[in-house]
């Protein structure tokens, strides 16, 4: 009988301080804004997001995790599941900021679907490894606009497209 090797805290991914940073730096004021926290971790991204004034929603999978995340935050929503599944039970979110593992392959998958989950003009930031290029993924209806590499890691963000006012 094989078993199935449990995930430990050491195979957590945390974004580093400098990537924190630069995220925040770069997203300006997002005092007001909804902002949905993929694949959550220790939650420190959401965590510094409703420290600045946003309404956030925490996604992770592992129940542990999440419970620590529910100590943490004040009024952050936390909820334990895959983050593709998730995202189905979700509403609209001005940004979400996505750091799914670096062995991921179901890029293509998460940013439709988040796609569809960003309020016009919203912002889907994925972090990610730097061999992995996510702009040849991007759907119609998102702009791949940016992507920023700090060492092995990469934030490439797109911004859903306005629509248009007539029918």
């Amino acid at each position: 009988m094989t078993r199935k090797r449990k995930k430990r805290a050491s195979d957590l991914k945390p974004t580093t301080g400098l990537v924190k940073n630069a995220l925040f730096n770069i997203l300006g004021n997002i005092e007001g804004l909804t902002f949905l926290d993929l694949f959550a971790g220790t939650g420190q991204i959401g965590l510094e997001a409703e420290k600045r004034g946003a309404e956030v929603t925490f996604v992770e999978i592992h129940r542990k995790r999440a419970e620590d995340i529910k100590q943490k935050t004040r009024k952050g929503k936390v909820i334990a599941s895959d983050a593709l599944r998730a995202l189905y039970k979700l509403g609209q979110f001005d940004i979400i900021f996505a750091d799914p593992p670096y062995n991921y392959d179901k890029y293509k998958q998460l940013i439709k679907l988040a796609q569809e989950h960003l309020s016009d003009g919203g912002l889907l930031i994925v972090e990610h490894f730097k061999k992995v290029d996510l702009e040849p993924l991007t759907p119609t209806g998102l702009e791949y606009e940016d992507k920023r590499t700090y060492g092995d890691t990469v934030l490439s963000f797109f911004r859903k497209k306005e629509e248009d006012g007539f029918f």
